[in-house]
């Protein structure tokens, strides 16, 4: 079992009644982490040290936070082992997940230092006579971040990754379900000398969250807010920034699509299906939650899709090499199979899988599914995926498009412009041609539209959501004035 302190003004503290919360094991129902459960007095004192220490981070020099940003990346790195322990036990993860957990959240940490020095404003002519005008970014203030647990180490490196390196300081407020892998994450960044203050960790029992989290969104001293995960909490979080006036990025739900068309190469686009529904048990934002196929093609991808999805079983990471590891809890694993069980019942066919042992679920297709059925448009976030059999494009472009969500898409067809074109004309933040729909890389704008959020993390966008713009302007002559 691991115990999990909070981290206030860089020291490890419990929380100011010393009450604590476990998080339980998915597969063996052992307790994995014990961490501190945080009191209102406690995120107060977070925001109160990150408040006290912005002054001099805000003034420290590109060079001297890309350093420390760089040692913290090759430290997550050292630390690898750590994070697939804890994924493991915390979140039922493979250590092939935890493993580009590490790798893609130390080439952001990289990203974010290389961002230091690309904080850049502009001169603007100004029609006045004598006057120098300027837009000029400068770090906002205390950024609140809140990850999810199912890429912990890269959500969490993201949520204050790019705040840092634009010269804010952050209260992380670590996910309940993996508070001792979000921590670790702090670690790495104490240990690479980042300054007391500047990076504050809380950890919670869930059914204190909603107060701690208005408690620091009203803080005067947090300016932005960050959070990713589901689209209903997302709403919430919105409207209490609403009421505080604070802006707030949000990554949110997907039910991300992947069109197959008549001409696509059928095996590039069931590899990728395979990896971008069933990667981490489906349990990813931009995850492949509907394949849409034209008809003419429909018959052979399937068959194909489901000789590939019978080959990615499901096991205990910790025991055996398998390509998918545990769902986060018994919960997720019921609500899968309802979605399943509401298909069947009104006519789709189960192709591979289907069955769940546990929280371990294989691979899952299901074939022939419509809008009358529950998993068409309702987010799975599990090793399923619906097949959606559709007649030409113009019917493909409709269905891709027939949800409340927008952050990633996927187009798979041999003639590149005409795949470009319907990529296009999908309602999405992201979108891929010949791709899967799971793809991020640290440098590029990410986030979607619609009930997906709104607002980018990744490179200058995310330089954008973490400073203030400012005008500010120089007279160098005498003036006149009317009065």
């Amino acid at each position: 079992m691991h115990q999990i302190a909070l981290l206030l003004d860089s020291k490890d503290v419990s929380a100011a009644n010393g009450a604590t919360f476990d998080r339980l094991d998915p597969i063996t129902g052992n307790v994995a982490s014990r961490a501190a459960a945080a009191q209102v007095a406690d995120v107060r004192r977070a925001a109160d040290a990150a408040a006290a220490a912005f002054p001099a981070w805000s003034a420290t020099g590109p060079s001297a936070r890309r350093s420390i940003l760089l040692k913290a990346a090759d430290l997550l790195q050292a630390k690898a082992p750590q994070f697939a322990e804890l994924m493991a036990v915390e979140t039922g993860a493979t250590a092939g997940w935890a493993g580009f957990n590490v790798h893609l959240a130390a080439g952001m940490l990289r990203e974010a230092a290389a961002m230091t020095t690309q904080i850049s404003g502009e001169v603007i002519p100004s029609d006045k006579p004598g006057c120098i005008a300027m837009a000029v970014r400068q770090p906002a203030g205390v950024v609140l971040s809140m990850a999810p647990w199912n890429a912990p180490v890269i959500l969490g490196v993201r949520a204050l990754a790019m705040p840092l390196a634009c010269g804010n300081t952050v209260v992380l407020k670590a996910s309940e379900i993996c508070p001792g892998t979000h921590r670790l994450i702090a670690e790495c960044l104490r240990d690479a000398g980042l300054p007391p203050g500047v990076l504050n960790v809380i950890t919670n029992a869930p059914e204190d969250a909603p107060d701690l989290i208005e408690t620091l969104i009203a803080h005067p001293a947090v300016r932005r807010i960050n959070f990713t995960g589901s689209t209903r909490v997302g709403r919430i979080i919105a409207q209490v920034a609403a009421k505080y006036l604070k802006p707030v990025l949000l990554e949110l739900g997907g039910k991300a699509p992947l069109v197959v068309l008549d001409d696509a190469d059928l095996d590039a686009a069931v590899a990728a299906a395979g990896f971008g529904a069933f990667m981490n048990q489906g349990q990813i934002c931009m995850s492949t939650e509907r394949i849409v196929v034209d008809e003419s093609i429909a018959d052979a991808f399937v068959q194909k899709l489901s000789v590939k999805a019978g080959s990615l079983i499901a096991g205990d990471p910790r025991k055996a090499n398998t390509p998918l590891g545990s769902l986060i809890g018994l919960d997720a694993v019921n609500r899968i199979q309802a979605l399943i069980s509401d298909a069947v019942a009104k006519g789709a066919k189960v192709v591979a899988g289907g069955r769940s042992e546990g929280t371990l679920m294989p691979a899952t297709v299901v074939d022939r599914v419509n809008s009358s059925m529950r998993i068409y448009d309702e987010e799975s976030f599990g090793p399923v995926v619906g097949v959606v059999r559709v007649n030409g494009i113009d019917e493909a472009v409709r269905v891709a498009n027939d949800t409340e969500y927008g952050l990633s898409a996927a187009v798979f067809g041999r003639d590149i412009a005409r795949a470009l074109d319907v990529a296009k004309r999908i309602e999405s933040g992201i979108c891929h041609v010949n791709g899967p729909t799971v793809h991020d890389e640290a440098q590029m704008p990410f986030g979607g539209t619609k009930a997906s959020g709104y607002g980018r993390f990744g490179g200058k966008a995310g330089i954008a959501e973490f400073t203030e713009l400012r005008w500010i302007t120089i007279d160098t002559g005498p003036q006149h004035y009317p009065i």
